[in-house]
């Protein structure tokens, strides 16, 4: 009869106890960092008429033409959440913990707040199903997250109707939502992927780096809303198909085709860039005004 040495029984046992995937706790506090799209995530902003890079429907592309920036003005939205399909990018910091087992000491959920409007939002870890599709949307959405080796995978549904871009462009409560959390020493890399049978043709994919800084300071979130338009109580800022003037002003300031502005899925790709080629281009205005700017 074979016998099997102590020691290597004991190692097997170690080794079955050991979890397949490997598991990194990335609690703490996160600094955003803005070399990923800076003026689009923070001020000014993304500019009217701009989708370029967006695989958007003829839909999405209407709802987008008949955007007031004026609208986040008003008294009831001022203080909206950001969405989950968006929270991830906006200009706040994050902190992040963790709910865990009692007994165990297992993490049962991630917990990630500071978004802007303080929709906090919940990673199930535990293996839990997603709701029913009758199920309440929030704004922060339903979670779960799995490993996928050293990556954390997240699906989100469930959240409510919101926006891809500050600047119309937008998602119904059909979408869903994709991230991958990757920690590299002290940053926290997210790529999203967004999938919306309504607005988008195929998936749209962003990503958004974190830097770890346990020094920041978290103070929670608050909003006072007040009034923004003196004078137009009960006003909704509206715009008639065909009546945004302000679409042409991307292309006009910087010399972009209009079809290119217009976006689609064929704009996400390198490939574009030969169909470019073929375009008449505008004279940006940005170029006028700079060389103005040297002469005076």
């Amino acid at each position: 009869m074979l016998r099997t040495p102590l020691s290597l029984l004991s190692a097997i046992a170690v080794l079955a106890a050991t979890p397949a995937l490997a598991q990194f706790d990335f609690s703490g506090r996160w600094n955003p960092m803005y070399h990923e799209d800076e003026l689009e995530r923070t001020d000014p902003g993304p500019s009217v008429g701009d989708y370029l890079g967006f695989p958007l429907t003829e839909a999405a592309r209407r709802r987008a033409d008949a955007w007031d920036v004026s609208l986040v003005s008003l008294l009831e939205h001022q203080c909206i959440p950001h969405p989950a399909s968006y929270s991830i990018r906006g200009p706040n910091n994050l902190n992040v913990s963790t709910q865990k087992d009692p007994v165990t000491g297992a993490i049962i959920a991630y917990i990630l707040e500071g978004t802007y409007g303080g929709a906090t939002r919940t990673i199930w870890m535990d293996g839990r199903p997603h709701p029913s599709e009758f199920a309440a949307h929030t704004w922060a959405g339903f979670s779960t997250g799995v490993w996928e080796g050293n990556t954390l995978t997240v699906e989100t549904t469930h959240i409510k109707p919101g926006y891809l871009r500050r600047n119309g462009i937008a998602h119904t409560d059909a979408v869903k939502v994709t991230e991958h959390f990757d920690l590299h020493d002290k940053y926290l890399t997210v790529v999203s992927i967004r999938e919306d049978p309504a607005y988008l043709t195929e998936p749209f994919i962003q990503t958004q780096t974190w830097v770890w800084n346990p020094f920041q300071g978290y103070g929670g979130y608050k909003c006072d809303a007040v009034p923004e338009l003196p004078g137009r109580v009960g006003y909704v800022p509206h715009i008639l198909p065909g009546e945004n003037h302000l679409l042409a002003e991307f292309t006009d300031m910087y010399g972009v085709p209009e079809a290119a502005a217009r976006g689609g899925a064929e704009t996400m790709y390198p490939e574009y860039r030969k169909r470019l080629k073929t375009m008449p281009i505008p004279r940006a205005k940005v170029f006028d005004s700079l060389l103005s700017g040297e002469k005076q």
